[in-house]
């Protein structure tokens, strides 16, 4: 798949690489998930100049790698390196002192692998940073794919690196209008039910629409019979991005996701279907440290109310451990055909709540709103005579004015019952809502 989208990112890059040539050097982060394009941003706009130096941190030891990096320099440019060194700190001061008279860009990609290698190269390159930044001109860009140990590395006070980088670069999903693009060219004719697939499955992340996409998967259906199929890149790659964050003790981590892929999004359901095990550590972390889910309240709902629900940011973490994880027994005797089908004949369930997610991504992407939320109760409410459910899918607050747009989320026109969903808006209008002028909307998938 070619390189799409991106361009505020790449204006970033090139802006602060002429600050580090111009001014003093300048070091940036470009953080984010696996598979997200981290690498292929930095390549694709540093790359053409004949100043970018791109070194890779294998796990290996200290001296071999180094002796690796000093031959990836050689390569790359006619820049002296002298011999005999064997520390990563003595390249960094030898390369620090190569920028006090000339200009370029070093890349140093999978940073955090120095955590296994040596610690102390942390504390060794702030004293380097600290000596030479203001002394030369390089620009210095630093990308790993574990997302929490960058955190930790760069943004924990008691971390040696703690404020070093001067600029940080988040790189997120595609936006929904940068995947209906991208689709459109390898689909013109595509549906929107194979939209919802793409976006179910891979959540705008780009590697994974490459490897859908590029495999001519297209369509829903061929989507996936390649997601569930036996060489599939898909099976094993929830395992790879999560056990690489949360090390040897993963199980509860894992357990705990599943249930909400599940749907049991409660502290008190997910405990019960665990045989009632404490999970609020392990809540904590996954939202807080490990930022995989998310704590939400309903819209208007004070920040000590007790009614809260969790959800797994990511999409595609979401189908993974609700089709994969959860039904590995059938991956291991290689029923890969009854998997699809297991998944297929839950599609218009599971993605109705998928519809949600993207509808509210989407507005969320005009920049209008200030909130954007669901609105619930615990219990179903008594009202005008009749027990309504009380749960409305989006409740977005415009950014000015006390105006809210209150909107029912179905695949179809059919499903939709008006008179049931005007009763829910018409208690929101004498409770929560009761200042606000109230807009109605149904978004069905001919709105996507």
């Amino acid at each position: 798949m070619k390189f799409y989208d991106r361009e505020n990112e790449q204006e970033e890059l090139l802006r602060i690489r002429q600050l580090a040539y111009t001014d003093m050097s300048r070091m940036t982060l470009v953080i984010g998930r696996r598979r997200i394009g981290k690498t292929m941003l930095i390549k694709h706009t540093l790359a053409s100049y004949d100043d970018m130096l791109y070194l890779f941190i294998a796990r290996k030891s200290e001296s071999e790698l180094v002796s690796t990096l000093i031959d990836n320099l050689h390569e790359q440019t006619d820049m002296y390196i002298p011999d005999g060194l064997t520390s990563f700190a003595g390249l960094m001061r030898h390369l620090l002192e190569q920028g006090k008279h000339q200009h370029f860009t070093l890349v140093l990609d999978e940073f955090q692998e120095f955590m296994n290698i040596n610690p102390s190269v942390f504390s060794d390159l702030q004293n380097l940073w600290d000596s030479y930044r203001e002394q030369t001109h390089i620009n210095l860009v630093i990308s790993g794919s574990a997302y929490r140990m960058m955190q930790k590395i760069f943004m924990d006070k008691d971390e040696p690196l703690f404020n070093r980088a001067d600029h940080i670069i988040r790189l997120r999903p595609f936006r929904t209008e940068v995947i209906k693009q991208i689709l459109s060219e390898y689909n013109p004719s595509y549906s929107n039910d194979d939209l919802l697939s793409l976006y179910t499955i891979t959540g705008g992340v780009p590697k994974y629409m490459a490897w859908l996409l590029d495999n001519g998967c297209v369509t829903k259906d061929e989507m996936y019979n390649y997601f569930f199929s036996e060489n599939s890149h898909f099976l094993e790659e929830g395992r790879t991005l999560l056990v690489s964050e949360f090390g040897k003790n993963y199980g509860t981590y894992f357990s705990i996701l599943q249930e909400l892929a599940s749907g049991y999004n409660t502290q008190g359901l997910i405990e019960q279907r665990l045989g009632g095990i404490s999970v609020g550590g392990h809540l904590k972390a996954l939202d807080e440290t490990y930022q995989v889910i998310k704590k939400e309240r309903p819209i208007m709902a004070k920040p000590e109310s007790k009614t809260v629900q969790y959800s797994l940011n990511d999409n595609f973490l979401r189908f993974w451990f609700r089709y994969v994880e959860k039904n590995r027994s059938m991956i291991e005797i290689q029923n890969f055909e009854g998997l699809t089908r297991l998944a297929l004949n839950d599609y218009e369930t599971y993605s109705g709540k998928v519809l949600e997610r993207y509808f509210r991504q989407q507005m969320a992407e005009t920049s209008q709103y200030r909130e954007i939320s669901a609105w619930w109760r615990s219990k179903a409410i008594e009202y005008k005579g009749q027990t309504i459910d009380a749960e409305v899918d989006i409740v977005a607050l415009p950014v000015e004015g006390k105006k809210a747009v209150v909107a029912e989320v179905k695949r179809h026109k059919e499903e939709y019952r008006h008179e049931l969903f005007m009763l829910k808006v018409d208690y929101l209008k004498q409770t929560d809502l009761r200042h606000y002028q109230v807009e109605t909307r149904l978004l069905t998938l001919d709105e996507m």
